[in-house]
């Protein structure tokens, strides 16, 4: 038969109330944080899941974020062709205009020097810069894509406008997982491109609008009208090939919207989830609590009784 002695009941006793103090101490931990979680070892398989909706979370954020940056690229690139579009239709007015062969030279050199002007707004719009990028550059936004020197006269020199090459290259913004979306577009697809003949030399395509631009304010200088005439049709097809593309960056914006909302709806799923895994029921840890205190008082109750019997007790 086993003897229970005096210090194993007190031994006994010192482990049971460590074990419902530290009971006691984990649920007063959750209530404090809201947390159920709070180290691995309270849920070791949440404790996986938690850590995976956090990474997932913060990838989700930095996609916000690109998307983000995206719409604000997009927008002002928007905001930029329209600008444009409105410089080539007044040329075209202009053009119409100059045209007309009841004009006597004098109001033909008027147009012409609004014409120029007009060039010079197309260049100033070909060096936008956004956040410090130039956007007409592709991946050399770092670089002015129209950059002049100023002539004898002083003012900047920009005959060479038709024969300028932008960089093609793409800049792409990740905007989902695995989603890589280009926004930007080029200087030669707005403004008109350059061949580069056999014999090294380039030349503009026809409706490039800076030559364009040079042949009519030739035509104008010269008087030709019917030149001007013929350069209506090149002027269309720009206006066409701009418009084209800012449909294409509208479509683009669009579709950056519904990333925007799809990456919202995910953020909240996401975060939802986390809380299931995480936060814990207060009303329920309340309740715990509770339990788990009077246990404890209880079991300090009892071990009062048991741990002061002295010597005197037992020779009584």
């Amino acid at each position: 038969m086993l003897r229970v002695t005096s210090n194993m009941m007190n031994s006994q006793l010192l482990l049971n109330l460590n074990r419902n103090a530290r009971t006691m101490n984990d649920t007063q931990l959750q209530l404090a944080t809201g947390r159920k979680i709070n180290k691995p070892s309270d849920d070791p398989v949440g404790i996986t899941y938690s850590l995976r909706y956090r990474a997932e979370l913060s990838s989700n954020e930095q996609y916000q974020e690109n998307v983000t940056s995206a719409l604000s690229w997009l927008e002002f690139n928007d905001t930029v062709m329209t600008q444009a579009g409105e410089v080539v239709q007044r040329l075209r007015e202009l053009s119409v205009k100059g045209a007309n062969g009841s004009n006597p030279q004098e109001a033909l050199n008027s147009i012409n020097e609004e014409v120029m002007q007009l060039k010079e707004q197309l260049v100033d719009i070909g060096n936008s810069q956004f956040n410090g990028k130039f956007i007409f550059n592709g991946q050399n936004y770092d670089i002015k894509p129209f950059d002049f020197t100023t002539g004898e006269d002083g003012n900047l020199d920009i005959s060479g406008a038709a024969l300028v090459t932008t960089d093609h290259g793409l800049v792409n913004y990740s905007v989902g997982d695995s989603v890589q979306l280009p926004i930007n577009v080029t200087g030669n697809e707005v403004f008109g491109s350059s061949t580069v003949k056999e014999d090294g030399t380039i030349e503009p395509d026809q409706d490039n609008i800076f030559a364009v631009i040079d042949r009519i304010s030739a035509a104008l200088a010269s008087g030709d009208t019917a030149a001007i005439s013929s350069e209506l049709s090149n002027l269309d097809d720009r206006i066409n090939k701009m418009l084209a593309v800012q449909a294409n960056i509208g479509a683009k914006v669009n579709r950056i919207e519904l990333m925007e909302n799809r990456l919202g709806d995910l953020e909240v799923n996401l975060t939802d989830l986390q809380s299931k895994t995480e936060d814990g029921d207060y009303a329920e840890m309340l309740m715990q609590s509770k339990i788990q205190e009077n246990v404890y008082n209880a079991s300090l109750s009892v071990g009062a009784k048991i741990i002061q019997s002295t010597l005197v007790d037992f020779i009584r």
